[in-house]
């Protein structure tokens, strides 16, 4: 059995965010293992997280993001629940990536329930002709177009689109990380992204 120093507890704290006593619980846990200490901080922050949906995020900030040459914006409105959290460093910095990634992704939509219902049936009678057309049976006509629309709400919605800094895991799961970690829900308001002549 490795011995969980405080010195131990302080590395992951620096690393996770989490508190001290989660730290310790995931320490013992995992016998000493700083990564797998990190998965099980993860994994519970990722649940709090999911608790903590409901909850009313009436504060937060509104993040500008000019891209260098003036000729592309973003204006981000991102909620928190108190104003305590919209000032923190943390919740600037996740700010300023989603406005960044805005910028750089140009979603159309925050989530895929804002799509409206007829771009959807367009596109997917689009999908069944094209799948049509090459020769595929009638009765998989409709896996194909739902897979197709799976991939058509990672292009425009925000929440679904891979992270530009890490493509590794999506938006929804960066703001989800950092529920985590700031322990306040954290809802995107809405967006507006300017490009010049567009």
């Amino acid at each position: 059995m490795t011995e969980i120093t405080a010195a131990l507890v302080k590395e992951l704290r620096e690393k996770s965010g989490a508190g001290m006593m989660d730290c310790k619980k995931a320490l013992v846990e995992t016998n000493g293992d700083i990564e797998k200490a990190m998965n099980v901080l993860r994994k519970k922050g990722i649940a709090a997280a999911t608790k903590r949906a409901d909850r009313q995020a009436n504060e937060g900030r509104i993040e500008s993001y000019i891209h260098p040459g003036s000729k592309l914006g973003v204006l981000l409105e991102i909620n928190c629940e108190t104003d305590f959290v919209a000032n923190t460093e943390d919740f600037k910095i996740l700010s300023r990536d989603i406005a960044m990634h805005i910028a750089a992704s140009s979603p159309k939509y925050i989530k895929r329930e804002d799509v409206e219902k007829e771009l959807l049936d367009r596109e997917i009678d689009i999908y069944k002709e094209q799948a049509k057309a090459q020769g595929k049976p009638e009765q998989i006509l409709d896996k194909i177009a739902n897979g197709k629309l799976e991939k058509f709400y990672s292009e425009i919605c925000l929440l679904e689109q891979p992270f530009v800094k890490d493509p590794d895991k999506n938006v929804q799961a960066l703001i989800t990380e950092a529920i985590a970690k700031i322990g306040e829900n954290i809802t995107i308001r809405r967006f507006t992204r300017f490009k010049i002549g567009e």
